[in-house]
């Protein structure tokens, strides 16, 4: 992630996931995993400096609901055991991921170029600690009703967090895309970002992380806020797949 010592981690029985910290990451949508492998082929930048975080839901979010597969050329995967389904452009690659939690689903998902945008785990055991709460944003959200459970209905949600204490904010800054099961924060901080949703018979996360400085062949010119990345091709893309999560059959 590059600011060793300020990752929070998230014991899960026999796996221990790293949560997202205050510091760009390596690539969008990339994660901790070593590179994966096919397993099915299926049928931006930091808030302004200065700037106050926003600490309220958008009130027109994007609209979600990923299209037809056979219409608009996506394609649908469903998890092993046919637990879960969600719908990805037709030219994006599912893959293994590792570590693969017990009893447990982990894959990730590719765009043509082998950029790695989200991942998506099953049967995680969670249990998120707080060292210290910084400045927030919550930048889009939509409550994802498929997935409700008796403990409430998981959000899709787009958000970041900004460490005070760090001058460089290439450094400073992190944003992340993912679904959660927490409420939102009730003041203008809140804890590392931990997208993790309430999933029989435990908990599953499926999400990335998007690092505004990070240059890539076919990047959109001028992407440089958070605001200008929604408004890309590639956002619209993840939000609609990520929404696209649901019981499978």
């Amino acid at each position: 992630m590059g600011c060793p010592g300020r990752s929070v981690l998230l014991s899960s029985g026999a796996l221990c996931l790293v949560l997202l910290s205050s510091c760009a990451s390596p690539d969008a949508g990339a994660d901790a995993d070593a590179a994966g492998t096919p397993v099915a082929p299926s049928a931006s930048a930091t808030p302004t400096a200065g700037a106050p975080p926003s600490t309220n839901p958008p009130s027109a979010p994007p609209a979600s609901g990923a299209p037809p597969a056979a219409d608009a050329g996506w394609a649908t995967y469903t998890t092993p055991g046919g637990g879960l389904s969600f719908d990805h452009p037709g030219d994006w690659t599912v893959v293994a991921s590792t570590p693969i939690p017990p009893e447990g689903v982990a894959v990730a998902v590719e765009d043509a170029a082998g950029r790695r945008l989200a991942s998506l785990r099953t049967n995680l055991v969670t249990g998120a600690v707080c060292p210290a709460e910084v400045p927030y944003s919550l930048l889009d959200s939509e409550p994802l009703p498929a997935l409700t459970q008796a403990t409430g209905t998981p959000m899709f949600v787009f958000e970041g967090r900004t460490d005070p204490l760090v001058a460089d904010p290439m450094a400073a800054s992190t944003l992340a895309y993912g679904i959660t099961s927490a409420p939102f924060p009730e003041g203008p901080t809140a804890c590392p970002i931990a997208h993790f949703f309430t999933w029989p018979p435990s908990g599953a996360a499926f999400g990335g992380a998007y690092d505004p400085y990070r240059i890539h062949p076919g990047k959109p010119m001028h992407v440089d806020t958070p605001q200008a990345y929604m408004e890309t091709k590639e956002y619209q893309q993840i939000r609609t797949m990520l929404t696209s999560l649901r019981p499978a059959g």
